[in-house]
């Protein structure tokens, strides 16, 4: 009889999203697994990922009214949630795998269609970046770099990790999973605060009954949405793509210093898609150190190492110069043979700072192929053979770009406008024709764009 009952255990599981014990909800009605009940089988490896994430849910469902909502909302936009798998797709699977090596519930994987619609240079107005939308305090908390060469809080690979840390402290923290969630959006300190004002007043502290701000109160039922979508997308008529339940990219070790669009060139894939796994770089070249990688598609490793072997070019236009105690712009632009205007554009310095010291520069190349290469577009790869010999580099010729315009608000500054498109200021200025860096509100700008994000 008990052989009976485990063989049954292993063959057939009927997710039914019972409470765990964090629950503090005396109603289970509000936890019936309506739109996420499945019959799994075990026995049989999952086909993709959106299998391996349907057989870990463990979260209790939530259902209420603003479930009912958003999940009308997302599944009458099906080309919009189509997109969002289309793009999670590169980093599923390195997330749900971090997932299931933690023991944590596997919702948790869609947790950055809520916070960023999976877009790795998604930014928002409270100045949280990434797929998992750190803040940029909260990412210092979690070891997230932010400097002048990079914003870890973009990195697929930094970032998930230190996402997950929080939210497996938040879990600890809380000891119930929509009280973790909440806080990811809200702040355990002020969920904390909330909790502590219903336990004053003699109310119920669970999730349902605390007084959150709007955005928070949406924040849970977005998810729970996107999971009963997930768990039946036939139901809700959306097509979700198929991930395969194998590694998507891999992260290689740099050794040394290499432009983006070069490295892109030499993994043969189109810039857009290169920077979609490699986001978090703030300048146009990728900096070699201790904690660098370059992340790369599976099937792209061997490719970019054949192509590195019988590269003859230089692998950065770029110099990174550490400038002295008293130096200034003016000193360091004639050592490098740059015009000052060039140097500050480069680094998105304004005039008004007069000195260079103690700060870490790049220094542009005499050809300053680098940003120049940024804007490819071109869906097929590009052809290496003797493309980048030294001989011939000067005379690459510019790749198209596609122009988009952008109308000048009060408070932008060509700098800023610059990195909010990925562009740079000398293209802003060699585009429009600008012969000064005032802007007027209104005043409609050109802009060189890789692609419609």
């Amino acid at each position: 009889m008990r052989q009976l009952k485990l063989l049954l255990v292993l063959v057939v599981v009927i997710l039914v999203g019972c409470a765990g014990p964090f629950s503090t909800d005396t109603n289970p009605q509000r936890f019936i697994a309506r739109d996420t009940s499945r019959t799994i089988d075990l026995t049989v490896p999952p086909t993709d990922v959106w299998e391996r994430i349907r057989r870990g849910f463990s979260i209790p469902n939530l259902n209420s009214p603003l479930v009912d909502k958003w999940t009308t909302y997302y599944a009458s936009h099906p080309e919009a949630m189509q997109r969002m798998a289309e793009r999670a797709g590169k980093y599923l699977y390195y997330i749900v795998d971090e997932i299931n090596r933690r023991g944590m519930p596997t919702e948790l994987a869609l947790l950055p269609f809520v916070e960023s619609g999976f877009n790795t240079t998604a930014y928002s107005r409270a100045k949280a970046a990434g797929l998992w939308q750190f803040i940029p305090s909260t990412g210092t908390k979690f070891q997230l770099k932010q400097d002048w060469r990079r914003d870890q809080r973009r990195d697929p690979i930094a970032s998930t990790n230190a996402a997950l840390d929080y939210l497996d402290f938040l879990y600890d923290f809380q000891g119930d999973w929509y009280l973790a969630l909440a806080s990811y959006n809200w702040g355990e300190g002020s969920v904390k605060k909330a909790i502590d004002r219903n336990l004053a007043a003699g109310l119920s502290a669970n999730y349902e009954s605390l007084k959150m701000p709007d955005e928070t109160r949406n924040y849970v039922p977005k998810l729970q949405a996107i999971k009963n979508i997930v768990a039946d997308p036939e139901k809700y008529a959306v097509l979700l793509p198929q991930v395969d339940n194998e590694p998507y990219f891999v992260a290689v070790k740099k050794i040394s210093s290499i432009d983006i669009a070069i490295a892109a060139q030499l993994a043969e894939m189109p810039i857009d898609e290169f920077k979609a796994l490699n986001p978090s770089h703030n300048t146009s070249v990728m900096v070699a150190d201790e904690e660098s990688h370059l992340i790369l598609p599976k099937n792209k490793v061997d490719i970019f190492k054949t192509n590195l072997e019988q590269y003859k070019g230089e692998l950065s236009s770029w110099k990174i110069y550490e400038a002295s105690q008293g130096e200034t712009f003016a000193d360091i632009a004639k050592k490098f043979g740059v015009s000052e205007s060039r140097l500050r554009d480069a680094n998105n310095i304004p005039a008004s700072t007069p000195s260079a010291s103690n700060q870490s520069l790049q220094i542009p190349g005499p050809a300053g192929r680098g940003l120049e290469l940024a804007p490819f577009t071109d869906s097929s790869p590009p052809r290496l053979a003797g493309r980048y010999n030294a001989s011939n580099t000067s005379n690459d010729k510019k790749p198209d770009l596609k122009i988009k315009i952008y109308v000048v608000r009060a408070g932008d500054t060509l700098p800023t406008i610059a990195k909010k498109h990925d562009t740079t200021v000398v293209a802003l200025r060699s585009l429009n024709k600008l012969k000064s860096d005032t802007l007027k509100p209104g005043t409609k700008l050109r802009l060189p764009s890789t692609n419609d994000r």
